[in-house]
């Protein structure tokens, strides 16, 4: 299991307390950033739901930024990816809703 996030966001923090139990690779975004080819399976999988548009950093980028393509937007800007993002055996899941943890099988 992959899991992209960041170590400041609450949501990942919790996210992870509940996959303790798990073999978990953790891919920082900021620090780490992330791969060609992630960033190409995620969007295949989110599309435009991949980016948070509430994020503060969304809301700084100018319009010409914002209407870039989604690959690029993440590459410039990875901390726009909607988080966390979980990679289980190929299977994509995004955030930490209750659909999530029924897919993940989290108690």
């Amino acid at each position: 299991m992959r899991f992209f996030g960041l170590k400041t966001c609450d949501t990942c923090r919790k996210a992870l307390k509940a996959l303790a139990d798990r073999e978990v690779e953790v891919i920082d975004v900021r620090a780490d950033g992330v791969s060609d080819a992630d960033r190409a399976a995620m969007v295949a999988a989110f599309g435009e739901a991949v980016i948070n548009k509430r994020s503060t950093t969304w809301r700084g980028l100018s319009e010409v930024e914002q209407s870039l393509d989604l690959d690029t937007l993440l590459k410039k800007h990875p901390t726009l990816l909607k988080r966390p993002v979980i990679e289980d055996n190929g299977v994509w899941h995004q955030g930490w809703t209750a659909e999530v943890q029924t897919a993940l099988e989290v108690k």
